[in-house]
């Protein structure tokens, strides 16, 4: 007995005859996402500030799907925090967010420095050199210096080489830019700062894994007392 049914099949030469749509360019909701970034960390819309989506969508010439979008993708995050019927926040820092950012950077960053004494080239730990001299160079320039520290850590966890770290400590860095009382803020700080660097690539020059280590945990231990004492 036939079935009287019929299926249809593609074969190959069907399938690649199909016309491919092509690639979008970069989602709209994901330069929104950017813009914002720009204004939580240039502090234009500080800590606990509402987000007025109505007057965003309305200033950038957007709808407010890729706004929400956007909003969402910094929920995720940690800098924004969506409040039921109120809209969406800029994310304040507790002194206890900020002291469980900074150990959870401190177990991250000090195993990748006790990592890069053990295994960086001498090519790479000249990377890191040239990014501390240029701290060196940096220290009355308080926006250069933040920059220049974030990728002289960046690079740090870049030739450890472990890229979950990597992502892990990037979200954890973002986060911590709300912090009102951020460290290197204190008097002083940035001067002492600059000490625990030289100490560290003392101990990257040596191959001192340990030492490395134990420099790098400090590092962060002095950031914390300076960010909440």
């Amino acid at each position: 007995m036939t079935d009287s049914r019929t299926t249809t099949s593609r074969t190959p030469a069907a399938n690649a005859a199909r016309p491919v749509a092509a690639l979008s360019p970069r989602a709209l909701y994901q330069e929104v996402a950017d813009r914002l970034r720009d204004k939580i960390f240039s502090r234009e819309l500080e800590p606990g500030a509402w987000i007025d989506e109505l007057k965003l969508a309305a200033e950038w010439g957007i709808s407010r799907t890729p706004l929400r979008e956007a909003l969402k993708v910094l929920a995720v995050e940690g800098l924004v925090t969506m409040k039921v019927r109120r809209g969406a926040y800029v994310t304040e820092m507790s002194r206890d967010d900020v002291t469980q950012v900074y150990r959870l950077l401190a177990l991250l960053e000090s195993d990748a420095a006790g990592e890069v004494a053990e295994r960086a080239s001498d090519a790479q730990l000249g990377e890191l050199q040239v990014l501390h001299d240029r701290l060196e160079k940096q220290a009355r320039q308080r926006d250069a210096f933040f920059a220049t520290n974030e990728a002289f850590h960046f690079k740090l966890l870049e030739i450890a080489g472990n890229r979950w770290r990597r992502q892990i400590v990037a979200d954890l860095r973002k986060v911590m830019k709300l912090n009102r009382h951020h460290s290197l803020f204190k008097q002083g700080r940035i001067n002492e700062s600059l000490a625990e660097h030289r100490a560290v690539m003392r101990a990257l020059a040596v191959r001192d894994a340990k030492r490395a280590t134990q420099l790098m945990r400090k590092h962060f231990e002095s950031g914390l007392e300076a960010a909440t004492g």
